[in-house]
């Protein structure tokens, strides 16, 4: 009897590895559903090293419990792009191209190899024809109870990338995005491009380029987001992100988040929000963000919530930022607002009740860009992250509400500007109730005792 049992118990613990089926020239998605749907327990499903596999459609992963989606090959999608549109625009799409929805003990991993493990999204050729309709979103790894996501590697995404809706106990590290356009060179990355990045995610960019990429005219970053944490108890890690909107995205609902160790290029920062659009009631928790390099983004630390919104933004530390090459270095708005639905609202009657408490920025040191620059994203005049009275020195703004801000503080911040001119902040000292860690007004950068 006792025998019985231990051979019902090793059946049932059994792990086996599937091969996702491959046909030259044709969509592989059906064969990879197929595959995973019947094999959604304690399996490993494997794209096989030397096969680059035809993700023509978007594909909807049922609940998976102890399995591991493994990404030695090369994945693409469609290079045309009007068949990806009709794919996202129909109305059976999931939502992204490949959707998660939900499950426990569940790994996508990607190769050490550099030159097998890349999904390709064909971006150059969205940024070219400079279109934006019907982007497919990447990869939403979402309601996954015990995930790992690691050695994931993209070029050339199309829309945001990873997103961790509804997750919780999740480890995403040694991720590597690469969202740059450059018209003159449409090819994957060479094999010693790609060794070389291999030895050294973090500094990759600073080994090889000597530009500035979205601020000249040959480099450009392609429109996407990394990674939007949404969900409890995340950690990200030694990620590489070169990209054209938020690095890090911290969304509503979010509590007990980890991003450290990691490199941000080009995009628009270590991100809280937006929170409260449309006057939702806000709620993120314990995030802690540390030792990042933010080269060339346009923002480095930013907290972003909606006039007229509500909640409770409440513990948030950004520790160890390094910046260069960063107009905004540290910028917290309730004011924020979306350029593409019409202008500026007049916030002289709004009332706004998202609280933000017990903010940190610690220890950040660099180079603020005080030279002129448009960024990639504008398209208004004024561009919408344009801030009325500026100078363009500014190490820190805080553009808050009387009576919703409380212990906020910038503490060790070390910054110069290209042009060697002062640094300067912009802080309305009617709307908060601490020592800031300067002194709160339009002018120089004055520490105070409590950035010391």
């Amino acid at each position: 009897m006792l025998l019985g049992l231990l051979l019902q118990a090793s059946a049932a613990l059994a792990w086996d590895t599937f091969v996702v089926p491959h046909t030259p020239n044709e969509n592989d998605t059906p064969g990879l559903l197929a595959l995973v749907t019947n094999h959604s327990t304690n399996a490993t499903i494997m794209f096989s090293k030397g096969v680059t596999y035809n993700i023509f459609t978007a594909i909807k992963f049922p609940v998976l419990s102890n399995v591991e989606i493994r990404i030695e090959g090369n994945l693409t999608y469609p290079s045309d792009i009007s068949e990806v549109q009709a794919v996202v625009g129909a109305s059976s799409f999931p939502g992204s191209w490949f959707t998660f929805t939900g499950g426990k003990n569940v790994t996508l991993r990607g190769s050490t190899d550099p030159k097998w493990g890349w999904v390709d999204g064909h971006g150059q050729a969205w940024w070219d024809a400079v279109q934006q309709v019907n982007r497919p979103h990447g990869w939403a790894f979402s309601k996954i109870t015990n995930g790992v996501i690691r050695d994931m590697k993209l070029w050339k995404p199309v829309a945001w990338n990873f997103a961790t809706s509804g997750a919780v106990n999740v480890h995403a590290y040694n991720n590597l995005i690469l969202a740059v356009s450059d018209t003159s060179v449409t090819s994957r990355p060479s094999l010693s491009f790609l060794a070389m990045l291999n030895h050294t995610r973090i500094s990759l960019f600073h080994l090889t380029l000597t530009a500035r990429p979205r601020f000249i005219l040959h480099w450009h970053y392609l429109p996407v987001a990394g990674f939007s944490a949404g969900g409890t108890n995340l950690l990200f890690e030694n990620n590489h992100v070169v990209n054209g909107d938020d690095c890090l995205t911290v969304g509503n609902g979010a509590r007990n988040i980890t991003w450290r160790n990691s490199y941000c290029e080009g995009g628009h920062g270590l991100s809280i929000g937006s929170l409260g659009s449309g006057g939702q009631v806000a709620d993120v928790q314990n995030v802690f963000i540390e030792k990042t390099v933010m080269k060339s983004t346009l923002y480095g630390a930013r907290f972003k919530s909606w006039t007229g919104g509500n909640g409770l933004a409440r513990n948030i530390t950004w520790k160890d930022i390094t910046f260069i090459d960063v107009p905004f270095p540290i910028y917290v708005t309730q004011n924020y607002w979306d350029q593409g639905v019409g202008p500026r609202p007049n916030v002289t009657d709004a009332l706004n009740n998202t609280h933000v408490q017990d903010f940190l920025f610690q220890n950040f040191a660099g180079v603020i860009r005080d030279k002129p620059y448009v960024e990639g994203s504008c398209v208004s005049d004024p561009c919408w992250y344009a801030v009325a009275n500026a100078t363009g020195r500014e190490v820190a703004i805080f553009d808050l509400y009387p009576g919703t801000a409380s212990n906020i503080v910038a503490k060790d911040i070390f910054a110069t500007t290209e042009t060697l001119r002062p640094v300067d902040v912009m802080c309305n000292a009617t709307t908060v109730t601490n020592d800031v860690g300067f002194k709160c007004w339009d002018g120089p950068f004055v520490r105070t005792k409590a950035g010391l």
